[in-house]
């Protein structure tokens, strides 16, 4: 497994979100069929955000995760992180709001204080992590006791009849529509094999629980192919 902070691996997670960091979004809502922003809304709903809050998006990408927060928290105080220049770029063009603070950070070492927020949140992000643990003791350590998370990310779906369809889709035909439309198929490859190579969810509820999280659910969407998972610290 690569260290999360060697330079290769992060250098490789960069330019790949790079290349398709105009199209990202598109992609998502094509693939998905727009139920991507139902599941950002149900995530965001767990949160139980209080007034004013102090929010962190890590792993934000273009930023529709804390973007779609706003609209249903106005007064909330986020911070849109991610790995990548081009895509905080793409998110801050879009931004109507002027309430994000932007800011360019490692999940694996986030540049914020102890007991900071009152809520971490991430969408499609620890399937890329190297190490999902020191990921998620991350964002447990600059939450406030009492504080709560959100993952929403893809899992290894159980099986069941459809199983063979959905793997055909993820294999051939998500690839091809994600290259279609971004011009740099190969990234859509990667994220398949990241998904192929991810938890089940119930294993995520687990690493959550082994984290410190407490209260732990979950709920799974599109026959198990995504997760939603929330917790207490």
């Amino acid at each position: 497994m690569p260290d999360p902070q060697d330079p290769e691996f992060l250098f490789q997670q960069q330019e790949l979100f790079t290349r398709i960091s105009q199209r990202y979004d598109l992609a998502n809502h094509i693939m998905t069929g727009w139920q991507d922003n139902r599941w950002r809304r149900y995530a965001i709903k767990k949160l139980q955000l209080p007034p004013s809050a102090q929010l962190l998006d890590i792993g934000s990408g273009n930023g529709q995760l804390v973007q779609q927060t706003l609209e249903l928290h106005p007064d909330s105080n986020p911070i849109a992180a991610d790995l990548t220049q081009t895509m905080i770029e793409v998110g801050q063009l879009r931004d109507k709001t002027n309430q994000i603070n932007w800011t360019l950070s490692d999940s694996a070492c986030l540049p914020f204080p102890d007991l900071y927020f009152d809520a971490v949140i991430s969408g499609f992000l620890l399937r890329n992590l190297s190490d999902i643990i020191q990921g998620l003791q991350e964002q447990y350590r600059v939450l406030k006791p009492g504080g709560r998370i959100a993952v929403l990310d893809t899992s290894k779906p159980p099986p069941h009849l459809l199983s063979p369809l959905i793997r055909l889709y993820m294999k051939r035909i998500m690839p091809a529509i994600g290259g279609l439309l971004s011009g740099y198929k190969k990234a859509y490859t990667y994220l398949n094999h990241s998904t192929e190579g991810f938890l089940r969810a119930e294993e995520l509820a687990a690493y959550l629980a082994a984290v410190g999280f407490k209260e732990v659910a979950y709920k799974q969407f599109a026959f198990g192919v995504i997760a939603v998972h929330w917790g207490r610290k």
